[in-house]
């Protein structure tokens, strides 16, 4: 049983360099819980301090507006973590938690992760690279809420979402395709602002959907159109 759950703490990419014997004993350390689909995981300011790694499935990290809009931060998939904020700095949560799909998650404490980060210097590393990679993320949002108007941030996310199709060369794509509410909370915008850019764009030749793919069929197009600055002009929704 220990070795079934270690196999599975090694294929957490965090974890993956070291030793069975310490993945051994960093698995009897864990609580393992199962999540259905779009079940709360954590609250925002919960006063939960454990790190959490994604063994199967996926989960959404967003926060809420006074207003309850949703804006979405990430989506953490198999293989990585979250929660490490509080467990550095002994916080209440800054973000809530929902299962994305069917989830197994192993539970770290934070005594225990302390105690990690302490003994093995390349987690340690790894965990502040990617603190780093948080912090130039918040600062490319803040630029885009600074300078762009909502029509240029839905540009932006689509374009950050897509990558080289793997049957076509130099043809572009998103899959899968995000859904539209989706799209907005990541783009701080509204469902409708997201469906009236796609129709355009759609319209225009620029994407095209077929089932759960879209496919951009003008990268260099999109991406210059989300670097004009004539979207300022438009108040953000």
């Amino acid at each position: 049983m220990q070795d079934t759950l270690a196999a599975q703490l090694e294929n957490i990419e965090l974890l993956s360099h070291l030793p069975r014997e310490k993945l051994n004993f960093l698995a009897q350390g864990c609580v393992w819980r199962r999540h259905k689909r779009n079940e709360q995981i954590l609250s925002r300011d919960s006063e939960s301090r454990d790190l959490f790694f994604v063994v199967s499935g996926s989960v959404e990290v967003a926060n809420y507006s006074s207003t309850g809009r949703e804006i979405a931060y990430a989506t953490i998939k198999e293989g990585e973590y979250f929660g490490e904020l509080s467990a550095i700095d002994d916080r209440p949560r800054s973000a809530a938690i929902t299962a994305g799909e069917n989830c197994t998650l192993a539970v770290m404490p934070r005594t225990l992760f302390i105690d990690l980060l302490r003994d093995e210097p390349d987690v340690a590393l790894a965990v502040l690279n990617r603190l780093a990679n948080i912090v130039r993320a918040c600062d490319d949002r803040i630029m885009d809420l600074s300078t762009l108007g909502a029509v240029q941030r839905v540009y932006v996310e689509l374009l950050r979402l897509c990558g080289p199709d793997p049957a076509v060369p130099n043809l572009w794509s998103v899959y899968p395709m995000p859904t539209q509410a989706d799209i907005a909370a990541r783009a701080s915008t509204t469902r409708e602002t997201v469906a009236r850019v796609l129709g355009q764009l759609t319209q225009a030749e620029l994407v095209q959907r077929k089932g759960k793919t879209l496919y951009i069929n003008d990268r260099d197009k999109l991406k210059s159109m989300a670097e004009t600055l004539e979207g300022r002009s438009e108040p953000a929704r």
